[in-house]
């Protein structure tokens, strides 16, 4: 094959192509080092029995800093509705994990100040009727909020929640570095394929 019949722009923009993603798929292959290397930070956290602030507000480093970490709140008074998720209990059964906001000081209820709290587990998925109070138990990521307090013992008259878990934290870099670098392949084969049909 000459140089005369291979296409220069169609070439370039092919190879840049390519090179993009192989680059993102090198990176997949870091994010996924990166995850491991934090899913054992805090598989080290949940057996750490310390305790430390819970962060009503805080940088993202601050989070992840004390994310599967032992803490307690005061929670004086509910805020909002009860949201009731599909959970285990720590024996391992499927059922309801029962989630609600906390006020953490009396004078506001704006989002910064509210502390999200698991209080605990039920065969079905009616909310306790629980006001707030002292809990302790593990910091955890959250859809509402960054994070909330799996209470450990739970509250509320609801059994306990299954101990958090680090390893559930999802891990596909590897999968989507895969993918990248087939993509790459795919399209280099393609357009080999596509000069060489060219060439008849």
């Amino acid at each position: 094959m000459t140089a005369r019949r291979v296409p220069i722009f169609s070439t370039i923009v092919v190879l840049a192509a390519v090179a993009t993603m192989i680059a993102l798929g090198v990176w997949q292959l870091g994010r996924k080092a990166e995850k491991e290397a934090l899913i054992a930070q805090y598989q080290a956290a949940v057996s750490n029995d310390d305790p430390v602030t819970f962060p009503v507000a805080g940088a993202e480093a601050e989070i992840d800093a004390v994310l599967y970490r032992r803490s307690a709140i005061n929670c004086l008074f509910t805020v909002g509705d009860w949201r009731s998720i599909s959970g285990r209990s720590l024996t391992g059964r499927s059922g309801f994990v029962h989630i609600i906001g906390c006020g953490t000081t009396t004078a506001t209820t704006e989002a910064d100040e509210i502390a999200y709290v698991q209080a605990g587990w039920s065969a079905d998925k009616m909310p306790p009727n629980w006001e707030g109070g002292e809990v302790s138990g593990w910091i955890t990521p959250n859809r509402q909020g960054a994070v909330r307090l799996v209470a450990d013992p739970p509250v509320g008259g609801l059994a306990a929640n299954a101990a958090p878990d680090p390893a559930d934290l999802p891990n596909n870099h590897l999968a989507y570095a895969g993918q990248w670098f087939f993509f790459a392949l795919t399209a280099l084969v393609i357009y080999v394929l596509a000069l060489r049909r060219r060439r008849r």
